[in-house]
């Protein structure tokens, strides 16, 4: 697909998917500018650039000031809004950092759009997280909608401010509802990000990974790498313009991944626990999504199965350890 020399902003491009996807674009040819606001514990790490840190453009902004953004989204052909707070936890301790991450600043870019280019082709990164509990196995688009926690609702309200901004103002919008993205460049100093990247972080500093409630809970993964092509093929494809897709992918039991991350190189073992009252509280217990609406439309099919994913995933932290994790 052609983005040679395409104006493209990222927003959270310091971060795990945002940086991946700089390098991608770099590499297809377009001029980059990344913005982030480097906000502390957020996920944001230069060395997430270093690829192509003489590449691309870094702006150091934030996504509520809307005299940055007014200026940042102009003349950009497609803007790849991956800003955002994104663990749950986080979430119910300070809903309303939350709110102005996930909600408002969602508003100021749209707006912004809406007054300065509103040509471009916005791709947002959502989440199935507001889905809740599933009802039934796997989960398309029609499923009900029943948040679980402060983030899949203000999440959520992010999705349809994008998908309205497309309705009424024309906007050219897309919105992919993601489901556990893995890959090199997430946060794993902690687990704020996900199990994902906690179980990464314990597999190579040699700790066990502990599963709560036995790990039995099966949940769907896709690598990185397939994520930034799914972004790419949505800001492509005039058909998603002013729609909304699952993104789900290869399914696995929280017990698998952790042994694959065990066998992968990970010095430690795995110990079955009981789930803390906080986290039984937001648990969704099995959870695995189809993606079938969105193949349909744009062709995306994953390439790196999850085994394959996560040893590459283990061997490009057990290489870059001090660029992620403090010395022990």
């Amino acid at each position: 697909m052609s983005f040679a020399n395409k104006q493209v902003l990222i927003t959270g491009g310091a971060g795990f998917i945002g940086s991946n996807m700089a390098i991608r674009l770099a590499e297809l040819g377009a001029h980059v500018t990344v913005m982030d606001s480097m906000l502390p514990g957020y996920g944001g790490n230069m060395f997430n650039l270093e690829p192509v840190k003489n590449a691309i453009a870094i702006n150091f902004s934030d996504m509520r000031d809307p005299h940055s953004l007014s200026y940042l989204v102009q003349g950009k052909d497609y803007i790849f809004n991956l800003a955002g707070q994104v663990s749950h936890q986080d979430s119910m301790n300070d809903p309303l950092m939350d709110m102005e991450i996930n909600v408002r600043a969602q508003l100021v870019l749209l707006e912004a759009c809406r007054h300065a280019n509103p040509d471009a082709v916005i791709v947002y990164a959502s989440t199935r997280q507001f889905y809740g509990a599933p009802e039934y196995l796997p989960v398309d688009e029609r499923h009900p909608i029943n948040p679980p926690d402060v983030n899949g609702i203000n999440t959520l309200a992010g999705e349809q401010y994008h998908t309205l901004y497309s309705k009424v103002h024309g906007l050219k919008t897309v919105s992919l509802r993601l489901t556990n993205t893995y890959g090199p460049r997430l946060l794993i100093k902690n687990s704020r990000q996900g199990f994902v990247g906690w179980f990464i972080n314990r597999a190579v500093t040699g700790n066990t990974i502990q599963l709560f409630g036995g790990g039995d809970q099966l949940r769907d993964f896709n690598h990185v790498d397939d994520v930034v092509e799914a972004f790419l093929l949505a800001a492509r494809t005039p058909a998603c313009y002013g729609q909304y897709f699952n993104l789900s992918g290869e399914k696995a039991s929280l017990y698998e991944v952790a042994q694959t991350l065990v066998s992968a190189g990970g010095r430690g073992g795995v110990e079955q626990i009981p789930f803390p009252e906080e986290r039984k509280k937001i648990d969704i217990g099995n959870f695995w999504g189809c993606s079938d609406r969105f193949r349909s439309v744009t062709g995306w099919q994953p390439t790196i199965n999850l085994p394959a994913g996560l040893q590459s995933t283990f061997n490009y932290y057990a290489q870059q350890y001090a660029n992620y994790l403090e010395a022990p």
